[in-house]
């Protein structure tokens, strides 16, 4: 359940209020008793986790095959896919083409 700010626009009466989300908002103010109260916009709570902790170590891992076993597949580089047309890749070996004989 969250908990709402109010403000009086009467007297000027300011404070929180911890209501259900499906509750109507509160008119009535509780110091001045006028029917000017507004509910405040405000930046909310963040997300609390409640427990000893949440941790890494918590999860139990898959034992590691090789040395990229523990990289995401997000950071091993994309596999290379074969160049239809254009240019021939360089051959390797780095033997020259034979002179053809005239």
């Amino acid at each position: 359940m969250p908990t709402y700010e109010y403000e009086c626009a009467a007297c000027g009466a300011n404070f929180e209020e911890f209501q259900s989300m499906s509750d109507k908002p509160l008119r009535k103010c509780p110091k001045c008793g006028k029917m000017k109260l507004e509910r405040l916009i405000g930046a909310g709570a963040g997300i609390i986790f409640k427990g000893s902790g949440f941790y890494e170590t918590d999860y139990k891992r898959k034992a590691a095959a090789g040395p990229d076993a523990g990289a995401s597949p997000a950071d091993k580089p994309a596999a290379k896919t074969e160049d239809k047309g254009g240019t021939p890749p360089p051959e390797s070996g780095g033997a020259k083409p034979a002179k053809e004989a005239s």
